[in-house]
């Protein structure tokens, strides 16, 4: 049986998963923080035609929360707290350009990570 590619959110929670995985021994007993890129409505369409790897999302913004919500869940469900990295087509697209990096998922993990660091330190 194949084994299904993993894509958006449920791509970036992973690669967040993983990258905790690492850190375990700094993470709190408990559970940890997972960084969630996130969308508003009205951004979607045009972080879609941003995005250099838009065909991995869903199409419309309800397809794509809804898969995202579910994700979530399931995060929380584990025992993690998530924190929402609201991505917007202005300040991501200028983020990329100056770390040199194409606006694909692997971007949008790197930022959620850094928001979720700087939130973390001011805590």
């Amino acid at each position: 049986m194949a084994k299904k590619k993993m894509t958006g959110a449920g791509k970036t929670a992973a690669t967040l998963q993983q990258r905790q995985a690492r850190h375990e021994e700094e993470q709190p007993a408990g559970g940890s923080i997972q960084a969630m890129v996130w969308y508003r409505e009205e951004h979607y369409p045009e972080l879609l035609a941003l995005f250099s790897d838009a065909r991995l999302l869903p199409p419309d913004f309800a397809a794509w929360q809804a898969r995202a919500e579910a994700k979530k869940v399931e995060v929380e469900a584990a025992g993690d707290q998530v924190i929402k990295v609201y991505i917007e087509p202005e300040t991501f697209g200028q983020w990329c350009r100056e770390k040199g990096l194409a606006a694909d998922a692997e971007a949008r993990t790197r930022l959620a990570i850094e928001v979720a660091q700087a939130q973390a330190l001011r805590l």
